[in-house]
């Protein structure tokens, strides 16, 4: 009876065929059951994958870094794990409608995004406001909103942001370079003020790199450079413990037991993992030895238990997707898709990168998360927000940028292509000159 009053009435079937498709929409806010993926071009689908692997890796050291801090903390040694799964919920969500939105659609709002999270950074400098945790004030809590990490969440809106600016230099006016200039210079300033020094060096850093990368003369670009690191020495030189950092980097084992025990402990761990690895969940340092064992230093944690040949797979994993995704750089299509491309590559790998040298002694210890790895939800929805990025240029760079609305999407009926017009024919008495 539903089959004859579809065919009597091609209007209820459109109707009925745009529900279908709705529900489907709906499926794919999911990664895992978003049925397009399989139309993707090779490095999106690739891409996907890997980002994919990031994430169960990174949440198997996760659960064995934590539980025991987790255990003795809250009598719960899933506690982390199950509230960085939320995150990681969410993040997958806003991954998946981010890989189906098109690039232009997102460049469109990026700035006001950048704004808009650039505030709040600004309101963690509010006295009152801002939440302080070892002696920085770099999370918000408004309400009944859970803490964020404003200068975490702010990094993917800079990419594209940065991007826009950039890629659009030679026609952009005076005073709009000036604007954005003087932003990205507020950005960094109130980064640094929470203090929070190595974020600020790492979005100088991707922005430096960005620019070099769109054109800009390096002639033009020394000066930022020296700007920056002058930033960076009055930072360090106003801050005491900037300055324990760095001498206790130089040499741990001058202060063991205060500005070099964390080093210490790290190198411990990484060193006792040997070739193989202590095993899964057998790390030793992570028993109240190693501080900050499921963040910062969460890596020594994974090398400790997985040893140089887990170290080496994640380096190779990391490299892989740094290979891709210049691959998708240089088929991008257009300039300002290009340096999204290798802004996210700078940005995940770049540090993550940080973040190995960190704890391995080979640079000054520093408060950047591992992406993927790390404990925080702010970090978690960054992370996945730039990966998606990524693919979404994969995709458009391969001619798959259309995503159609939902009237388009809708499957004809037997009586509408019985109805519809054959497609006209070239006039040539009129001149025309397509070909038949």
């Amino acid at each position: 009876m539903l089959d004859r009053f579809q065919k009597r009435s091609p209007q209820v079937s459109t109707i009925i065929h745009s529900r279908k498709a709705s529900a489907v929409k709906v499926r794919d806010l999911f990664p895992l059951l978003d049925s397009s993926a399989r139309d993707w071009v090779f490095e999106a689908r690739l891409l996907r994958w890997l980002t994919f692997l990031w994430l169960f890796v990174g949440l198997v050291a996760l659960f064995s870094a934590s539980y025991a801090i987790a255990d003795a903390d809250f009598g719960d040694g899933l506690y982390y794990v199950e509230r960085q799964l939320l995150w990681m919920l969410a993040g997958l969500v806003c991954f998946s409608i981010l890989v189906n939105s098109p690039l232009k659609f997102i460049l469109g709002v990026s700035d006001w995004l950048m704004l808009l999270v650039l505030g709040l950074i600004l309101l963690t400098l509010v006295p009152g406001l801002g939440t302080t945790v070892n002696g920085a004030t770099r999370w918000l809590a408004i309400g009944p909103l859970p803490i964020l990490q404003p200068s975490e969440l702010i990094k993917p809106f800079l990419v594209l942001q940065s991007a826009r600016v950039f890629g659009h230099w030679t026609r952009l006016r005076p005073e709009t370079r000036l604007t954005w200039l003087g932003i990205f210079t507020l950005l960094l300033v109130s980064i640094l003020l929470q203090p929070n020094l190595s974020t600020a060096a790492l979005c100088g850093m991707l922005l430096w790199l960005m620019a070099l990368a769109s054109g800009i003369p390096l002639t033009q670009l020394g000066g930022t450079a020296l700007a920056g690191l002058l930033a960076a020495l009055i930072s360090v030189g106003l801050r005491e413990y900037q300055r324990a950092r760095i001498m206790s980097f130089l040499n741990p084992w001058a202060d063991p037991t205060e500005n070099g025990y964390q080093l210490i402990q790290s190198l411990l761990a990484v060193g006792s993992g040997g070739v193989f690895g202590q095993g899964f969940g057998m790390s030793q340092q992570k028993l109240f030895y190693l501080p900050i064992q499921f963040t910062d230093f969460i890596f020594s944690v994974f090398a400790e238990e997985f040893g140089l040949v887990g170290g080496v797979l994640l380096l190779t994993l990391l490299i892989a997707f740094a290979a891709v995704g210049l691959r998708v750089a240089l088929k991008a299509q257009q300039g300002v898709h290009q340096l999204v491309a290798i802004g996210v590559v700078t940005l995940l790998v770049g540090q993550s990168l940080l973040n190995i040298g960190v704890a391995t002694g080979a640079l000054p210890t520093t408060g950047l998360p591992l992406p993927m790895f790390s404990y925080g939800g702010s970090s978690m929805i960054a992370s996945l927000v730039s990966a998606a990025l990524l693919i979404r240029v994969a995709r458009e760079s391969a001619g798959t940028n259309k995503v159609l609305p939902l009237r388009d999407r809708t499957i004809p009926t037997r009586t509408a292509q019985r109805n519809a017009l054959p497609p006209a024919r070239p006039n040539k008495q009129r001149g025309d000159r397509s070909p038949i």
